[in-house]
C-alpha cells in the first residue's frame, strides 16, 4: 500500500474548502487506503442542483487548490455537459455531480469498503 503524505492532506483540505466556498452539498470523503487494488487514496464527492453550480464548484476547487498548494489536476472530465465533473489530482479524485446523477451512480455504496466521512462546512456550523 502507498503511504499518505502531508501534501495529500493539504490538497484534500483545499479541495474541501473550494467545495464549501461555492456551497457544495453533502460533501463526502471516502478513504480508500485500506482497499488493496484501489485506483486512488481518496474520493471527494459532492453535488449541486444545476449544471452552472456543478461547473462553479469545479472551478472553485481548481482555483483554491492551485492558490493554496500550487497543484493542478492531472486530468478533468465532464466539463462539456457539467452533469458529472471529475477532477483527477493523482491520489485524490473529486466527483462533482448534479444531484440526480449522484443518487443514480451512488459511489458511496459502490466504495462502501472505504471509510466514509460526511463533512460539514465549519463556517456554516459556527454561524459565520
Amino acid at each position: 500500500m502507498r503511504k499518505t503524505n502531508k501534501k495529500a492532506a493539504l490538497v484534500t483540505e483545499s479541495i474541501v474548502k473550494g467545495l464549501f466556498e461555492k456551497k457544495g452539498e453533502k460533501v463526502a470523503l471516502i478513504d480508500l487506503r485500506n482497499i488493496e487494488n484501489r485506483i486512488c487514496d481518496y474520493f471527494v464527492i459532492t453535488h449541486a442542483p444545476s449544471t452552472k453550480q456543478v461547473d462553479s464548484l469545479a472551478w472553485s476547487v481548481e482555483d483554491v487548490v492551485r492558490k493554496e498548494t500550487g497543484h493542478k489536476p492531472f486530468h478533468i472530465e465532464g466539463r462539456e455537459n457539467c452533469i458529472w465533473i471529475l477532477l483527477d489530482y493523482g491520489d485524490i479524485l473529486v466527483h462533482i455531480f448534479q444531484q440526480p446523477y449522484r443518487d443514480f451512480y451512488n459511489l458511496e455504496s459502490l466504495y462502501a469498503d472505504g471509510h466514509i466521512t460526511i463533512l460539514e462546512d465549519m463556517a456554516v456550523k459556527k454561524g459565520i
